[in-house]
Parts: structure tokens; C-alpha cells; sequence
């Protein structure tokens, strides 16, 4: 039974590569159907002065993707920031940073997942009011797939949409480090780590590169 929530003096023992595997693990449990159950009541008053979170992922909108269900993970154990597409932007990475610099996470993991509907609208050129915006992020990664993957660059090629989701994770990958000094010299000194998976809506899998 989950009962007891992170304090800061267990947030100082870990390490970058146990929390994610720990998070692995977790993902582990959420398949094999053997998630760990959870006292709720004494997670809740536990943090209600303070909250230590092992790691942050940055992931998608999607219903489908609840991060804490398919991580295994309860109240107190990660932050989730979350943007159709996963990708990163000023108010992200101030998020991301807060995460780890203030509040001492230790993993930074960005999670794309399959089939994702805001790569599909990239892949697709869709204008429509500040969804136009939001997709002008994904482009980078579908015009780099467009050099990697034969066949129509458009939703209707899987294999297309899933390079891009992969790019899409990858580029957002180098932009955290190119545009947050802060997490990057973070992640040079061995203090977290910035990581990448994708979720298989198939299978429940978070599969890392």
C-alpha cells in the first residue's frame, strides 16, 4: 500500500537513473495489471504543507495518456505538465525548472505517445484559430520525418506519424537544454537527467530512446 508520501529527505537519496526506473516500473505495474493501491486520504494530508516530487513529465493532453495512472504513480510523486503535443514553451520550461531547480526533482521525461491527434494536425498543415499556433511547434519535427520516411508526408502514413511523434519528443529534447540554461547545466552536473519515451496506446508501454 502507497501511504507514505515523498519527504525531502527521501528526495535527496535519489538519483536521476532510479527515478526512472522507478517510473518504469511503475509503467511495468500499470500493464500487468498490478498496480499498487493507494491511501489517498494519508497521501493528501501528508503534503498539504509541501510537496517533494521525484520528476516532471511533460506530456500530451490526450485522455488516454493519464500520467499518473500509466506511470503508476500517486499524489505527491510527480509534477505533470501538459500541452497537445508535448512540446515546450516559456511557460513549460518555467514549469520544468521550477520542477527541478526549486522544488528538486530529479528527471526530466518528455513522453509523446501514438497516434497523437495535435502530430496528426501537424502532419496534416491544419490551420484553425490558435490551433494554427500550437502546431507551429510540431512542424520542426515533421519536416525533419519528411527526410526520414518514405511514402506520403501526411497523417494517413502510420509510419510517418510515428517518426514524428518520435522527432517531436527528440527536438523538444534539445530545446529544453538549448533554452533552459538552468536544466542544462543541471543535467551536465549530474543532478537530473532529461529523457525521452514515447506511449503505445496499444500496449500501455512507455518505450525510452
Amino acid at each position: 500500500m502507497k501511504n507514505i508520501a515523498i519527504t525531502k529527505e527521501v528526495q535527496d537519496t535519489l538519483t536521476p537513473d532510479n527515478v526512472l526506473q522507478d517510473l518504469l516500473e511503475g509503467n511495468q505495474r500499470f500493464i500487468d495489471g498490478k498496480g499498487q493501491s493507494v491511501d489517498n486520504s494519508a497521501l493528501v494530508s501528508q503534503t498539504t504543507g509541501g510537496q517533494f516530487p521525484k520528476a516532471v513529465v511533460l506530456s500530451c493532453i490526450d485522455s488516454r495518456v493519464p500520467v499518473e495512472t500509466v506511470l503508476d504513480q500517486a499524489i505527491g510523486d510527480v509534477f505533470v505538465a501538459r500541452v497537445a503535443g508535448n512540446f515546450e514553451n516559456a511557460d513549460i520550461l518555467g514549469s520544468l525548472e521550477y520542477s527541478c531547480k526549486v522544488a528538486g526533482s530529479k528527471l526530466v521525461l518528455v513522453m509523446g505517445h501514438e497516434a497523437c491527434g495535435a502530430v496528426k494536425a501537424a502532419c496534416d498543415g491544419v490551420e484553425l484559430g490558435n490551433i494554427t499556433h500550437l502546431l507551429s511547434n510540431i512542424l520542426p519535427a515533421v519536416k525533419q520525418s519528411t527526410n526520414e520516411v518514405e511514402g506520403e508526408a501526411n497523417s494517413s502514413n502510420k509510419a510517418f506519424v510515428a517518426k514524428t511523434v518520435e522527432n517531436n519528443v527528440t527536438l523538444t529534447i534539445d530545446r529544453i537544454r538549448e533554452k533552459s540554461p538552468i536544466l542544462k547545466e543541471m543535467e551536465d552536473a549530474g543532478e537530473i537527467k532529461i529523457v525521452g519515451g514515447v506511449y503505445s496506446l496499444h500496449s500501455g508501454k512507455v518505450e525510452m530512446f
